[in-house]
This record gives structure tokens, C-alpha cells and sequence, in this order.
């Protein structure tokens, strides 16, 4: 099973497209179900037919279904409150101590991805589609696994009480169950929706670079509703199309300069793609002869070392957009990058656990760290 995550900056057509994918997809034949987790539900509007919590089909092969993250902790709230009591009781925390730990943080992203790993067992889906919530969401929804994996393993090793038998059995299931969710994303492939603009191209590097810190693999981009080419028409409205269309096509070849990634372009349409016939012919322009699941993007590793005498050079492909805030720090044998605040750990080579960071500089692809001997021992 195929698992592609469309997301992007508000506003931009992920949803949309993230419909139309699912359609050719099931249009060949092959079963495709489209989840929503975006807050505005609009996936029934672009449908034009109603979408509930469980899958529906919408059309031959094509099933479609929303994730309400909220309903959903409202019903599970009992079992997260007692589940979070019994965990604070086996720790030896107090009653005050323990109720103030079922507020608990970031509930709604993993029970939305709980239930899209559900959704995924549901059928002998080929294709699963989901339409995320806007990019900061997303990034949210994708860090919290990795996050409560690492949080969950210091905790197993923090021996806080005497005995923590109850408190070991809850971390291990609730660690069990982190571990389920980052497999299902370390196979999804993202595909991040951008418009043609220089705040949103500029919006769209950092989310690059903070994908690429959480592991996340961003196979395409997609630059939506470009102004369509008005060569021979005439008069003032042809002139704005042309000088529009010109100013995102500048933006775009910057893009293709900057970034070895795929950037499928779509042109804006004048009437809004609503149904699988209209969805269909969207995905036509998308993507042409191609299977809109082939697409792969790129293969380069994220580390690559080379030898430069007694040092070594090591490239991050890492992408760094100009003007970024970014920071190296060394954390045991973890290089901690943090990239206009958002901070990942990548674990160093085995061969350069014994060396220091004495120079780096960055491009749009990735970091490249000279690596000298540490005489004090690798730290």
C-alpha cells in the first residue's frame, strides 16, 4: 500500500488535489481511500457527495472518510484520563500531581493518526490518501511519534520511583503503540502544495528542511493554480495574465535551481473542480501519462562522507533556505540541527564519532560540516 500525505499552507488546493489523486488512482482500477484530518472537512464539498468517519464509496474503486480529531478525544477522554491516573499512581505521584497530567498535550494528532493507521486496516486499499491540515499542523502530526518514542525511552531508563511495574506497563504499550504509528509514516511519501508566490515558495523551503528533520520524505512538489498563458489575447486583462504569469514563472525556475525535486505545476481553471469527472481531468494536467503513485523523488542519503586528509567533509542533504536561523550543537553521538526553530538529531557515522565540527556551510542542498579529529575524545 501506497501512502501519500498532502499538505501545504492553507489555502493552497491541497485538498483538491489530494481528491483528484485518489480518483485516477481508483479510475485504473486500483482500491484508493482518501482520508481528510484537515479541521474544514472540505473533502465532501469537493466530492460533492457527503463524507462521515468510516469509509464510503464515492465512486468505482474510490472510498473517501474525515478524521475528527476532537470527537474523537472527546470519546476516548474517560480511558485517557484513568489510563493517565494509573500512570501517574505507578510513578508515586500525588493525587494533584496526577490529575494535572490528563491534560494531556498533542491528544488530538495521535489520535488522529491512530485512527488513520485504523482506517488503513480497514481494506485492501492500494492507494491511501490523506489530505493533512495546514503545514504547521502537519509538522506537529508527524513529529509525534518520533517525540513520544524518545520521551517514552528515557523514561523506561529514568528509574524515577522504586517501583515501577505499572508505570513500565503502561509506557511499553503506549511505546509499542508510537513505535506502530512512525513505521506507518516512515513508508508515507509527502506531497507538498505550494501556489506560485514568493511567501508561500519561502513558507514551503522551511517546511522542506523541517520534513527533512523529522525523516519525513518529500517526494513532489506541486505549484497549484498557475495563471493560465494568454500569448494571443489582447487588452488589459491579457496583459495582467501575461505579467502575472510571468512573475510565477521566476519564482518556479528559482524553485527548480534550489531543489532536486519533482515540481508538478498546475494551472488555475475557471470554474472550481467539484466531482470525480471534473477531479479526473484535474489529474490529467497533475500528471499527465504518468501513475500518480510512481512518483518517488529523490535518492540521495542524508549523509554522504568523504576524506580531505586528516579531516572529513560530511554533507547533510538537508535543505536550508536563505536567511534561515540555523544552529549545530553535538549531543553524545547525535548532531543536534535546528533549523529556524524547529530541531531534529541525526546520528553521526560510526567513523566520525571521535570528531569535531570546526566549519560548516550551507545551500539550498544541505549542510557540509568539516570534521577534524577530537583529541579530547569525540565529544
Amino acid at each position: 500500500m501506497r501512502v501519500l500525505l498532502f499538505t501545504g499552507k492553507g489555502g493552497v488546493g491541497k485538498t483538491t488535489l489530494a481528491a483528484a489523486t485518489a480518483a485516477r488512482v481508483a479510475a485504473a482500477g486500483r482500491k484508493a481511500l482518501v482520508v481528510s484530518t484537515d479541521p474544514a472537512h472540505s473533502l465532501a464539498d469537493v466530492y460533492g457527495v457527503p463524507v462521515g468517519a468510516e469509509p464510503s464509496e464515492v465512486d468505482t474503486s474510490l472510498y473517501a472518510a474525515h478524521v475528527d480529531a476532537r470527537a474523537l478525544a472527546d470519546r476516548a477522554w474517560p480511558g485517557l484520563r484513568d489510563s493517565a491516573r494509573s500512570f501517574a499512581a505507578g510513578l508515586g505521584l500525588d493525587a494533584l500531581d496526577a490529575e494535572e497530567l490528563t491534560v494531556l498535550p498533542g491528544v488530538d494528532e495521535v489520535l488522529a493518526l491512530t485512527e488513520i493507521a485504523r482506517l488503513a486496516e480497514t481494506g485492501t486499499w492500494e492507494a491511501l490518501v490523506v489530505d493533512c491540515g495546514p503545514t504547521a499542523e502537519t509538522l506537529r502530526l508527524l513529529a509525534l511519534p518520533e517525540a513520544v518514542s524518545g520521551y517514552l525511552d528515557r523514561m523506561r531508563g529514568a528509574r524515577l520511583v522504586a517501583d515501577l511495574r505499572a508505570a513500565s506497563d503502561a509506557v511499553a504499550r503506549l511505546a509499542d503503540h508510537a513505535e506502530r504509528l512512525r513505521a506507518l509514516l516512515t513508508d508515507a511519501a509527502v506531497r507538498l502544495v505550494f501556489t506560485p508566490e514568493r511567501v508561500v515558495v519561502a513558507e514551503t523551503r522551511r517546511t522542506l528542511a523541517a520534513l527533512a528533520l523529522r525523516g519525513v520524505h518529500v517526494e513532489a512538489l506541486v505549484a497549484n493554480r498557475l495563471v493560465p498563458r494568454a500569448s494571443r489575447w489582447h487588452g488589459p486583462a491579457a496583459s495582467w495574465m501575461r505579467t502575472r504569469r510571468a512573475e510565477q514563472d521566476r519564482v518556479l525556475s528559482e524553485l527548480d535551481v534550489s531543489t532536486p525535486l519533482t515540481v508538478h505545476r498546475v494551472e488555475h481553471s475557471a470554474q472550481e473542480p467539484v466531482g470525480v469527472d471534473a477531479l479526473l481531468a484535474l489529474a490529467d494536467e497533475l500528471y499527465g501519462e504518468k501513475d500518480p503513485l510512481a512518483v518517488r523523488g529523490s535518492n540521495e542519503p542524508l549523509l554522504s562522507v568523504t576524506a580531505d586528509g586528516q579531516d572529513y567533509l560530511l554533507r547533510i542533504a538537508l535543505p536550508v533556505p536563505d536567511s534561515s536561523d540555523l544552529d549545530l550543537a553535538r549531543v553524545g553521538d547525535d548532531l543536534a540541527v535546528t533549523i529556524d526553530g524547529v530541531r531534529g538529531l541525526i546520528a553521526l557515522p560510526l567513523v566520525l564519532r571521535r570528531y569535531t565540527v570546526t566549519d560548516a556551510e550551507a545551500d539550498g542542498a544541505g549542510l557540509v560540516l568539516r570534521m577534524e579529529p577530537d583529541r579530547e575524545g569525540g565529544r
